[in-house]
């Protein structure tokens, strides 16, 4: 059984590659179905943020990491190549390790942030509601949940305030003096938004209005603000009155278009509009920040900011790597003891079987009238025989091959001594 980690990240892929290769929520369960049937996986989960797409899987065989390449191309239709180039696959033990470093922030954009680890408990829960989430994947999703956990307990990694929704506010209070005089409108109702608007909120914000699909969870979000609600409809009336738009949805279309922006722009007076585009696809046309009088910024476009803020968390993300790689080692150990557990117990089946098939031989030549000294010779003697068969065998075909290493095994696991044979005589 191979475990795998295949995707792309912030490090790794433009956002125009990254809004290409994101799975919306209610695909994803067809996708793991096509993964587990074109690319020959025994088990799936696909994790899907606005910075990484990666899907963890485990599988017989050696060849399985280019046909999941092959089929995320497919399905995406991306051209392979392209997508190779900014992709990156763990195998092994370094899968294990990829994934608890994801679970604990330290392959995240904002070195620490939580937000992933509940993003990862999800993928995991969806991947198991549907059925794609077995023994051995499980087993690593747990583990990589533990690590992450004592990463949090021991070390100073989520201490310091810091994230893209804390980047986002960071930087709108470069471009407005005062945010208590500024309106906000956020498009969405996910934990990204609602961590926005707490840093708003905090920033002295007191406008806020909340635009969601959805709109009871609108509802519920800005009503924690003093805030209100509209629909995603609703938008383009609520535009002339806004300063700060930060948007995060799991939309697979622009929600804000350059049209819409314009006219808001006139009403304006060409008062500045601040954007901060989070979402992976993009919620707000591109072309948007062609227009006068508007900042646009995307998650690329907070690095700079982000890179400022996590300077402090450097020293935590060194040692929760110590507590990784004993977590990614120790995980491991129970894995090669569990391969152990498995060989012994179909081992053990194997003998009792061919012990059963004995016996009954047995106690037949025993009703025949046959002594029982005999049937316990040919008893002893024959049980011998069928359990060392196949082992002889493979040890003479190694032996035709130059390969003493079975030999070698086989000595070391049956304790056998040395055999002096007899000199010949000259």
């Amino acid at each position: 059984m191979t475990l795998l980690a295949l995707g792309i990240n912030h490090k790794t892929a433009p956002v125009e590659v990254r809004e290409r290769v994101a799975f919306a929520p209610e695909n994803l369960a067809q996708a793991m179905q096509d993964a587990c049937k074109l690319a020959g996986l025994k088990e799936v989960a696909i994790l899907s943020t606005c910075n990484r797409t990666e899907v963890y899987s485990s599988a017989e065989g050696d060849a399985c990491a280019q046909k999941l390449l092959q089929w995320l191309a497919h399905y995406h239709d991306l051209d392979v190549v392209r997508l190779s180039e900014c992709s990156y696959c763990f195998e092994g033990d370094d899968a294990a390790r990829h994934m608890m470093r994801v679970a604990s922030g330290l392959d995240s954009l904002v070195l620490g942030e939580p937000q992933i680890l509940g993003q990862l408990k999800s993928a995991y829960s969806v991947s198991q509601e549907e059925g794609f989430i077995g023994s051995e994947l499980g087993r690593l999703f747990r583990h990589a949940f533990n690590v992450a956990k004592q990463v949090r307990t021991h070390t100073a990694i989520g201490q310091n305030p810091v994230s893209v929704a804390y980047a986002a506010v960071s930087m709108a209070q470069h471009i407005f003096a005062d945010l208590s005089e500024s309106r906000a409108l956020l498009i969405g109702a996910g934990e990204t938004i609602e961590l926005v608007a707490r840093h708003l909120y905090r920033a002295g914000v007191r406008n806020l209005t909340v635009a969601n699909r959805t709109l009871g969870r609108a509802l519920d979000l800005a009503a924690l603000f003093d805030g209100k609600a509209i629909a995603l409809g609703d938008i383009p009336s609520v535009l002339p009155d806004i300063d700060i738009i930060i948007s995060s949805t799991a939309s697979q279309l622009p929600i804000l278009g350059k049209g819409a922006v314009e006219s808001a722009l006139k009403k304006r007076r060409h008062k500045p509009v601040f954007m901060v585009d989070i979402a992976v696809p993009r919620d707000i046309e591109p072309q948007v920040g062609q227009l006068d009088d508007v900042y646009l910024y995307t998650v690329d476009d907070l690095t700079e900011v982000i890179e400022e803020n996590q300077r402090g968390r450097e020293s935590a993300a060194r040692e929760a790597e110590q507590i990784i790689e004993a977590g990614a080692h120790e995980f491991m150990r129970q894995l090669r003891e569990l391969d152990v557990v498995d060989t012994v117990t179909s081992l053990r089946l194997h003998a009792h079987s061919l012990c059963e098939v004995a016996l009954e031989k047995a106690q037949r030549q025993l009703q025949a009238g046959k002594p029982p000294e005999q049937v316990l010779d040919m008893l002893a003697r024959g049980l011998t025989n069928k359990l060392l068969h196949q082992p002889t065998v493979s040890l003479r075909d190694a032996s035709a091959e130059g390969r003493d290493d079975l030999q070698k095994s086989v000595k070391e696991l049956f304790q056998l001594p040395g055999i002096d044979l007899p000199k010949q005589q000259d």
